[in-house]
């Protein structure tokens, strides 16, 4: 029969095995968010580092086993079939870290981090003392690994495979061919091995007189033995073939990557013959009698110059020259591939650039240009952050060093720092130019969020802004916070200059572990007064990348689509994800302008953290197919025109949570506003003012009374529900629900008086919040 005996070693401490460089011990292994720590058997043996949960001991006559198995599997078994441990590790390792290319983090508390292949592992020892001594051990096992690491297949120095060395290729293959046919022996081994136990099972089951049990007790065992042992064969051919494919794949990388350079040279090529085929059919169309006389010399003067800028290519994408575009046409999956003219005429006066300079004007009226620095405080943000994976970010209770002095609904109102686009648009003649503006000022938005790691202020339910910048840019922003779970806030803005716009966001957020993300909800209408044209469109999602471990860094991704109510012109905008592997600018913006008819009129491209830039299309051909048998439709556009350039951020910003010009006005104490204003929050005034042990307190005190509030409000819903009364709703005090006439949207909008309030200076019915 087949001894089973389970072992736990008492000893919490490492010993050494017997080898020099063997170590071994418990340590604790962060598993998941349910069940945290757990025990674990570590095993530290030539450059590697095992573990297990626990040990198995099994005495089993090898000879006796191999006589029933064929010569292939035994050969696969051999490695199993040695010591009495080795066979027990074997057969409980939960894991195996290879210490040569792993990254070593000493953290506090016993704790240190092993990160190997994007995974880490979070460990803790029973001591300080025990810590240190596997940190050293690791650390020595890991110089030892990376001395014995072959440097001429894994360096990252080597340039591109000049040409792939098919018999290296060939002969991987073809052992990889023969580790698949050792694993497909062991799988029809296994299915006849576990058929036959399973027949022996079901005549234990069927035995009658006890005298036959012992019989067939030793046949179920002789025959689950050769189970297991087949099925450690099955893992170990597993483990050749894996640990076989990973020695050649820096090589595949390096033949795939010159593999795709070879197709970007040929496209290249082929568009060079686009180009030159186009400059030949423009110059026969402007000059057919000299081409009628031979082609005897070649065009000089401004012909010449013109056709030399005259460019058509594919969507390569480390060129700096063009980008592109997804088509709207459903009926065909194209792409646009745009490219830069000299041969348009300019835009019309109302739609130049004006007064876009760089240099902020958020000054004007003596507003104060700087707040005081922010302190250097340290905090352990995965003690806070490790239990709340999956959770919405507005139910996390955060302490302020993870915000910024501003509230939600400022953050909102800063959407309003290039609010000059808007006053340009307003003066357009054409839809199309004042729907190129709109986007530009859709992109602006998000230009202050790439420094801008700290996480607002949640508002209080009933919370409200105003923003009065009538005198130096003629329009009044009003925003309350009409929802707290889920957090929603009403925005209004309303501009002498020719404009109304307003909104109804709310905000879904979710922490994924490595990043967060902030997803608004919500549809932005503005509303020119002369024209009557109504914008609609909505916000892309926002990302804040490396939580945990690493620095901090924002991405925006998706697509807006704007959308004139009145004539139905349209803009595309996209908003590519970063990606390390990818040759496009980063935080790239790409957009296409077209009329209620469907015909692309502007071609935008940009940053959102730089620029905005738009081009008139003047002539449109069909391509040929490009990669991946698209078909293009090539764009010829006349030169760019600068849309929204980004302003430069104030002196000393990197101290002052790297604040633009207006946020750094936007929480200046003003006199006469209502009393639920962001303004007045003592926690936000406090962690400005760099009391950020007082700020936590005081935010805690805000945070638990509105917790009382809306148990109070739930035990009123509660009893008018038993008394058979209409539950009241909450209400906002500036905002009700309208349903607009023209998208048939329904959603909450300002329903006036704050302004007159404000000027009577009568605020009886706002209640006290804070």
């Amino acid at each position: 029969m087949t001894e089973l005996v389970v072992r736990t070693l008492p000893s919490p401490s490492g010993v050494q095995g017997p080898g020099p460089d063997t170590y071994k011990g418990w340590l604790f292994k962060w598993t998941n968010y349910l069940k945290g720590y757990q025990r674990r058997w570590f095993v530290l043996s030539n450059g590697l580092l095992s573990y297990y949960r626990y040990v198995h001991c099994v005495s089993v006559d090898a000879h006796e086993e191999r006589s029933r198995l064929s010569a292939r599997v035994t050969l696969l078994c051999h490695p199993f079939h040695r010591a009495r441990t080795q066979a027990e590790m074997a057969h409980t390792c939960r894991g195996t870290i290879t210490l040569a290319t792993v990254h070593i983090e000493i953290g506090d508390t016993y704790h240190f981090v092993l990160t190997s292949g994007g995974r880490s592992y979070h460990l803790k020892a029973y001591a300080e003392g025990e810590c240190q001594r596997w940190v050293s051990a690791l650390q020595q096992a890991k110089a030892n690994a990376t001395q014995m690491m072959p440097h001429s297949d894994d360096s990252g120095d080597e340039g591109p495979l000049a040409q792939p060395d098919r018999a290296l290729i060939q002969g991987a293959l073809k052992t990889l061919a023969s580790k698949l046919e050792d694993l497909s022996t062991c799988n029809e081994l296994i299915g006849k091995h576990g058929a036959a136990l399973q027949r022996s099972l079901s005549e234990l089951e069927d035995l009658r007189t006890p005298t036959d049990g012992a019989d067939k007790l030793k046949t179920v065992n002789e025959r689950a033995t050769l189970f297991r042992i087949t099925s450690n064969a099955m893992i170990n051919a597993c483990q050749d073939f894996v640990d076989l494919a990973e020695t050649h794949s820096r090589r595949w990388q390096r033949v795939l990557q010159y593999e795709r350079e070879q197709r970007h040279h040929l496209e290249e090529t082929i568009e060079q013959l686009a180009k030159q085929h186009n400059n030949l059919e423009r110059a026969w169309r402007e000059a057919p009698s000299t081409h009628n006389k031979g082609a005897e010399r070649t065009p000089e003067g401004e012909s010449s110059e013109e056709n030399e800028d005259i460019e058509f290519f594919d969507a390569m994408e480390d060129s700096p020259a063009f980008i592109t575009v997804p088509a709207e046409d459903h009926s065909q999956n194209r792409h646009l591939s745009i490219n830069q003219s000299v041969t348009s005429g300019s835009l019309s006066s109302n739609w130049s650039q004006g007064d876009n300079d760089s240099s902020g004007s958020y000054l004007r009226r003596g507003r104060r240009r700087r707040i005081p620095d922010k302190p250097n405080y340290s905090l352990n943000l995965w003690s806070i952050m490790k239990n709340c994976i999956g959770k919405e970010l507005s139910k996390i209770p955060m302490p302020v060093n993870f915000n910024e002095p501003l509230s939600m609904l400022q953050r909102l109102t800063e959407d309003l720092e290039y609010s000059e686009l808007l006053d340009r648009a307003a003066r357009c003649d054409s839809s199309l130019e004042q729907m190129c503006l709109v986007s530009a000022f859709s992109v602006s938005s998000y230009s202050t969020t790439i420094h801008r790691t700290g996480k607002p202020f949640n508002p209080l339910l009933g919370e409200t802004y105003e923003l009065d910048r009538v005198e130096e840019y003629g329009y009044r922003s009003i925003c309350e916070q009409i929802s707290h779970h889920p957090p929603a806030a009403a925005h209004h803005v309303i501009s002498q200059r020719g404009w109304t716009l307003w909104q109804e966001i709310t905000i879904d957020s979710k922490f994924r572990g490595k990043y967060i993300s902030i997803m608004p909800l919500g549809n932005i209408h503005l509303k020119f007064h002369a024209s009557g044209n109504h914008y609609v469109w909505s916000k892309v999602t926002s990302t804040v990348h490396n939580i945990i471990v690493g620095k901090l860094w924002i991405d925006q991704s998706g697509d807006i689509i704007i959308v004139n109510h009145r004539t139905k012109d349209t803009c595309h905008l996209k908003f590519s994800p970063y990606s390390y592997f990818s040759r496009d600018v980063p935080r790239k913006v790409t957009g296409v302008v077209m009329d209620g008819e469907g015909s692309a009129h502007y071609i935008l491209s940009g940053t959102w953290d730089d620029k905005m830039e738009s081009a008139k299309i003047i002539e449109s051909s069909h391509g040929c197919g490009g990669s991946e048998g698209k078909q293009k439709t090539v764009y010829q556009t006349g030169p760019p025109q600068l849309l929204w350039k980004k302003y430069s951020l104030p002196e000393n910003a990197e101290n002052m949570h790297f604040f633009s010009s207006l946020a750094l006005t936007l929480n200046e104490p003003e006199d006469g506003v209502a009393p639920t204003d962001s303004r007045l929050r003592p926690d936000q005034r406090l962690m400005e003012a760099g009391l950020w042990d007082e700020a936590n307190a005081e935010k805690q005190r805000l945070e638990e009374r509105q917790r009382l509030e809306r148990r109070k409000r739930e035990a009123q819903a509660n009893l008018a529900l038993e008394e058979g009364k209409e539950v009241e709703r909450y209400q906002p005090m500036w905002f009700e629900k309208r349903t607009d006439t023209e998208t048939g949207e329904t959603s909450y909008v300002y329903r006036g008086g704050y302004w007159e309030a404000k000027d009577r200076q009568d605020w009886n019915q706002c209640s006290a919040i804070f």
